[in-house]
């Protein structure tokens, strides 16, 4: 799960009752969106510009993150693929560093009584 924070780009797929105010010409692209709020892991508000770079604000929007359900009648966000790899690097770098510490803590624990 990647943490919201405000000032981070996410992408917008506007619901049914936003088609009729958010310009969006190919529904296959998503629109840009700013998280300018941070309700929770999973909701956010979002500053959208749409497809002819007209902003739009939205609140309470649901940021679905890895393996959840999106209801295509609501707008929802989500993290662009490049956030989610770099999200995935940095959790591996930091199991590796976690797990490379807890080594190297048991074997200094285990010549802390012997003398040289």
């Amino acid at each position: 799960m990647i943490k919201p924070t405000n000032g981070r780009i996410v992408w917008f797929t506007p619901g049914e009752s936003d088609r009729r105010k958010i310009a969006q010409h190919d529904p296959a692209q998503k629109l840009a969106a700013t998280i300018v709020h941070v309700w929770g892991d999973r909701c956010v508000n979002l500053a959208i510009l749409d497809s002819n770079g007209n902003a739009h604000q939205r609140t309470s929007v649901t940021l679905v993150q890895d393996g959840d359900p999106c209801d295509p009648h609501n707008g929802y966000a989500e993290w662009m693929p490049y956030q989610k790899g770099q999200a995935a690097k940095t959790e591996a770098a930091e199991t590796a560093l976690s797990e490379k510490g807890l080594s190297e803590a048991m074997r200094d624990n285990q010549f802390a009584g012997v003398s040289r």
